[in-house]
């Protein structure tokens, strides 16, 4: 069980009410389940975002007063409302989800200016060819790290130090823009994370068992899932790749490098929040 004191009001309600009712099922079926939940709740923004892309594409009126792109924008915003005023984000996490809104949007009105991918047109709020809503996609990213690190209470061992990931970050977010006019370093940068990251292993707490993993397997996980993700959002329409222009295929496997990349931004961001700490009750 997570720490209560790291748990939203909502959280705390809801991890009370699992340690009442999961004790009465099976240890394994009890453990699978507590773990489907938490992801499910950590993922509570993305998946709303996602199921708002698809409802928009297959029943949002083309004649609306309100553009299906402004309309996306608008529910994202009263979403992240609603989820303060809920109390399932704190305050210090909702200042890194505007950071990582700040940092997607930027790159996505660079993407789109050099024709990496393409959006629906139509409405008012955009910045360029790139739909405000767009920004919330990664917002959403970090708003489930965020979430994780909380549900899960993560402990790492053999973190590197937070000054190196930075530096790696950064130099990742960099080559995103400068790939297109010098050499593209994403590979090098792949195998500085596999490096810094090698010996890392995360302890996540389910609900009476705490379990283990290599971060960089989290990783991979994680960037997989983002692809799933971004098929859907591509099948929908809300964007597309100049190779979908002329009919939508699944998204090339080699985007895994990119969405890996992005996690170590992520994952970095997130430490500014939520601190790396090592393992209470177990030896690194």
């Amino acid at each position: 069980m997570a720490d209560r004191g790291e748990l939203t009001t909502l959280e705390a309600v809801l991890d009370a009410f699992a340690d009442r009712l999961l004790p009465r099922v099976p240890a394994g079926i009890r453990e699978f389940l507590a773990f489907g939940v938490k992801q499910a709740w950590a993922c509570l923004f993305g998946a709303l975002m996602l199921a708002a892309i698809i409802a928009t594409s297959l029943f949002y009126p083309d004649d609306a007063a309100i553009a299906a792109n402004d309309f996306l924008v608008i529910l994202a915003v009263l979403v992240q409302i609603g989820m303060l005023v809920a109390r399932l984000e704190t305050g210090r996490e909702l200042i890194v989800i505007i950071v990582f809104h700040v940092v997607g949007t930027g790159m996505e009105v660079f993407k789109t200016a050099v024709g990496s991918w393409n959006y629906a047109p139509g409405g008012v709020l955009h910045i360029g060819a790139v739909p405000l809503f767009t920004g919330f996609m990664y917002a959403a990213v970090g708003s489930y790290i965020a979430r994780v690190y909380r549900l899960f209470d993560l402990r790492f061992c053999h973190y590197p130090p937070r000054r190196l990931t930075v530096i790696i970050a950064a130099a990742i977010y960099v080559n995103f823009f400068t790939h297109h006019f010098i050499l593209d370093l994403r590979l090098l940068l792949v195998l500085a994370t596999v490096i810094v990251f090698f010996r890392c292993r995360m302890y996540f707490h389910v609900h009476r068992r705490t379990l283990t993993m290599p971060v960089l397997l989290a990783f991979v996980l994680v960037a997989f899932f983002i692809w799933v993700a971004e098929n859907i959002g591509t099948a929908a329409g809300a964007w597309l790749y100049p190779s979908q222009d002329d009919g939508w295929h699944l998204v090339p496997l080699t985007k895994l490098v990119a969405w890996f990349l992005l996690m170590m931004i992520s994952v970095v961001l997130v430490t500014f929040v939520h601190r790396p700490k090592p393992p209470d009750t177990y030896t690194c």
